[in-house]
């Protein structure tokens, strides 16, 4: 059986018309022929998507009741049973109510897919996983509700369905996505202008990525090798010399040329293992292409030009940036280079040979000596003490061989080789020549050689001798770098782990340098300023026995012992990473500071859309009241005199409450609220509260012991929380089974439930009740600014108590608060 095809409408935000899109679509296909069913669409009251659905056929959705609150949902198995072509299920990200099949309505739409049926869905970009946080950072909202993109990416289309944020809003104005009593909330809010403009870009953006992985996989099932340049991409090929930054940042400026030009700079290693390029160059080097808005990545192998292209081509490349050879002319008439070599090969791909002052300079850095001071100095006296004694050998034997002569000389080379080196293996061969020639080479005893042969024979044993030396000392230089290499990676990986445990990564890294080197002391300093140290305090420039540059202005001073030169590199590699490290802290620093910023601004904009509505109703109400009474214009008996006067009344009361709730959330923000404790008992508090609620009040039950202990708390404070919650529970309990209130003790704690048997709230969307500002679910828009509960939890937790949800056995929430007891 063939799978399902999906189509998904992906829109910036609701009300742009994605479901519109996907009942036209749907229409199509049954104008075509096409056996088409409606599995669920959800209208939200609009009365052009309503009338969009026109003749489809609809399979009934699937009803429950589910603590008193009847919900429906898809009928999953209806439309299995069907079986239609094509499938039509709206808010692709929409979680199912508890007790179904699947949790989330995509997992429905996977098994419609499974079983051959395609389907046609929607989404909004807010309930994308990978942007999830990002939207809740641009609108203070973070959806409950999403979907996984690999589910998204998996739809064989994606379409958008776009909308200008002035489009939008003009169409939430004419009351054509909310109902009326929410557009002003909402305009205030959701809909605000640079939501809707940075949603709409993260929406084109998502498509644009999604489009461009689709492209590349074409490319990659049609062995295109060609560059399509659909988009500017610059990379910037850097070796871990002084000239990168320029090269870097010449490339930064060839792609800002192309607005969403992209940047990616690559170093090509050797594949072999051994220890290349610096690296806390190219730790630097990285650091400045990311924050240039590029990206840095590391190719390995064998042939520099050719791995750099292959990089290239499969990032669809269009420009590639490289630096003059270094090298002098006489070396770049043995080999192109890489820049010329690259330029060859690019085919479509511009390359770009960019000058530097480091240009055709020839300095090359010297090359380390293969082994140690010792080996070498062994491999001298090897060289001094080995070649008289083997002479003597072989002159003591009788009727001796040149070509055994030879043979042993050149047994003696190799070995002094092992021991020490290239330069102690090339005077062995020296001397070795010079004393077959003296002893062992008629004419005997002079610098002469008789016969051609021996002359040719000697010719080859120096020559062997310096082949061999050489490929020894090679082999032995390479097989002491890749250990190098080895070391400083595992060293490097450890500090990285190691790292990236710690809470405080500068001052683990110094830690872990410090350890490492077995320093006493290490301090980085900014300017004139010590920003970080471990060990012995107070280490000054003066005082250091080595510094390292780890940035323009950051300097490593380390203290205790002089560093080996093979150890610099590693500790350069450390510098550059303190350098990340510390601005890692002191962005996260800054974050943590905004952080507040941010909430007071989201509370701030959730007040004004809150007065707008919850503020001004009581007061035109309190107001057209006071203006009836006064007119000169009617009269009024006394019965409408009296119910005018209760409608002021009951406004102006109201209003004070409004504004009372918003000055003490205002000073429990600014920890400005004062809190008088005493002691209290339940019995005493809760008719207070009761009281305060009027008439419905009176319904509640209350099942508080006798015997309960006494609690500490501010009577005040305790009857406002009362008050809030027990209200809540009366705005959502059925008429039938008003709430309750229960008094229980457990240790040093005393807790007073509110109990009720309403439609309860999901244990996933608990934390959401207690955010200022926020109903949860947006349902009720008549019944305050949304600040009950959040300042019912703040006034608790200001008496040292907590106010936590619960689930109410048979349906409902249960709050619970609970404050100490009586010392």
């Amino acid at each position: 059986m063939a799978r399902g095809e999906l189509r998904i409408y992906l829109g910036a935000a609701p009300g742009v018309g994605k479901t519109y899109a996907m009942l036209e679509e749907a229409h199509r296909r049954a104008g075509r022929g096409t056996d088409v069913v409606i599995g669920l669409v959800e209208t939200h009251g609009r009365e052009h998507t309503t009338a969009m659905i026109g003749d489809l056929e609809t399979v009934p959705r699937r009803s429950r009741t589910r603590r008193g609150v009847a919900v429906s949902e898809m009928d999953l198995d209806a439309v299995l049973a069907r079986k239609p072509q094509v499938a039509v299920v709206d808010e692709l990200a929409h979680t199912n109510a508890p007790g179904s099949r699947n949790a989330h309505r995509w997992q429905d739409v996977r098994e419609l897919l499974d079983a051959g049926i395609s389907v046609l869905s929607t989404v909004n970009v807010q309930h994308l996983e990978s942007l999830n946080d990002v939207v809740a950072r641009i609108t203070g909202v973070r959806q409950q509700e999403t979907v996984p993109d690999a589910v998204v990416r998996s739809a064989e289309q994606v379409e958008l369905v776009d909308m200008t944020p002035e489009a939008l809003r003009r169409r939430l104005a004419h009351g054509n996505v909310h109902p009326p009593e929410k557009v002003d909330a909402a305009l205030s809010n959701w809909f605000r202008a640079g939501n809707l403009t940075a949603l709409r870009e993260l929406a084109l953006l998502w498509l644009a990525d999604q489009v461009d992985d689709q492209l590349g996989r074409y490319r990659a099932d049609h062995d295109i090798d060609a560059t399509w340049e659909t988009r500017e991409r610059v990379v910037v090929a850097i070796t871990g010399g002084p000239e990168g930054e320029t090269l870097i940042r010449r490339a930064a400026r060839i792609a800002a040329r192309t607005k969403g030009a992209d940047l990616l700079a690559v170093h090509v290693t050797r594949n072999d293992g051994l220890a290349g390029a610096d690296a806390a160059v190219l730790a630097r080097h990285r650091l400045l292409t990311e924050s240039l808005g590029g990206t840095y990545h590391q190719v390995a192998g064998p042939d520099v030009p050719r791995a750099l292209l292959e990089f290239a081509r499969g990032v669809n490349a269009t420009q590639i940036v490289l630096g003059v050879s270094s090298r002098h002319r006489f070396a770049a008439l043995l080999s192109a280079g890489v820049g010329v070599t690259t330029a060859m090969l690019s085919g479509s791909i511009d390359v770009h040979l960019v000058t530097h002052e480091h240009a055709r300079t020839g300095r090359r850095a010297p090359m380390p000596p293969a082994l140690s001071r010792r080996r070498r100095i062994a491999g001298f006296g090897a060289v001094l003490t080995g070649l008289p004694l083997l002479t003597g050998l072989l002159l003591a034997l009788p009727d001796p061989s040149l070509v055994t002569d030879i043979l042993l000389f050149l047994v003696a080379v190799v070995g002094v080789a092992l021991v020490g080196g290239w330069w102690p293996a090339l005077l062995a061969a020296l001397g070795g020549s010079l004393l077959l020639n003296w002893f062992f080479t008629p004419p005997y005893g002079r610098f002469l050689v008789a016969q051609t042969q021996n002359l040719l024979a000697l010719a080859i044993f120096v020559l062997v001798a310096v082949a061999v030396s050489w490929v020894v000392d090679t082999a032995a230089r390479r097989t002491r770098q890749a250990a190098q290499a080895s070391a400083e990676a595992q060293t490097l990986a450890t500090v990285a782990g190691g790292v990236l445990r710690g809470e405080r990564p500068l001052t683990a890294l110094l830690d872990r340098l410090r350890e490492t080197f077995a320093l006493e002391s290490v301090a980085l300093r900014e300017g004139g300023t010590t920003v970080a140290e471990v060990g012995r305090p107070g280490l000054l420039p003066d005082a250091a026995t080595d510094t390292v540059t780890a940035g323009d202005d950051l300097v490593l001073l380390l203290g205790g012992r002089i560093l080996a030169a093979s150890d610099r590199r590693v500790v350069e590699a450390f510098a550059a990473q303190a350098a990340v490290a510390l601005r890692q802290e002191r962005l996260a620093a800054e974050a943590a500071t905004a952080r507040p910023l941010a909430e007071a601004n989201r509370l701030r904009t959730a007040l004004l859309a809150a007065v707008s509505h919850d503020l001004r109703t009581p007061l035109a109400s309190a107001k057209a009241a006071v203006a009836g009474l006064r007119s000169a214009e009617v009269r009024f008996d006394e019965a409408d005199r009296a119910e005018l006067l209760a409608t002021a009344d009951e406004s102006l009361d109201r209003l004070g409450g409004l504004v009372a709730n918003l000055l003490d959330m205002s000073r429990l923000q600014a920890g400005a609220l004062g809190v008088t404790a005493a002691e209290l008992g339940a019995e005493d508090v809760v008719p207070k509260a009761l009281e305060e609620l009027g008439p419905p009040g009176r319904s509640v039950a209350v099942r508080v012991p006798e015997d309960l202990p006494m609690l500490r708390a501010d009577p005040g404070l305790l009857e406002r929380v009362l008050v809030n919650v027990i209200g809540n529970a009366l705005r959502y309990s059925p008429p039938d089974r008003p709430p309750m209130v229960t008094g229980s003790s457990h240790g040093d704690v005393v807790e007073l439930r509110v109990i009720d048997h309403g439609p309860g709230i999901p244990v996933a969307r608990w934390d959401e009740v207690f955010l200022p500002f926020q109903r949860l679910g947006d349902r009720d828009n008549h019944t305050g600014v949304g600040l009950g509960l959040a300042l019912s939890r703040g006034l608790t937790e200001a008496m040292g108590g907590t106010l936590t949800p619960d689930e109410t056995p048979g349906g409902g929430l249960t709050m619970i608060i609970s404050l100490p007891a009586r010392r």
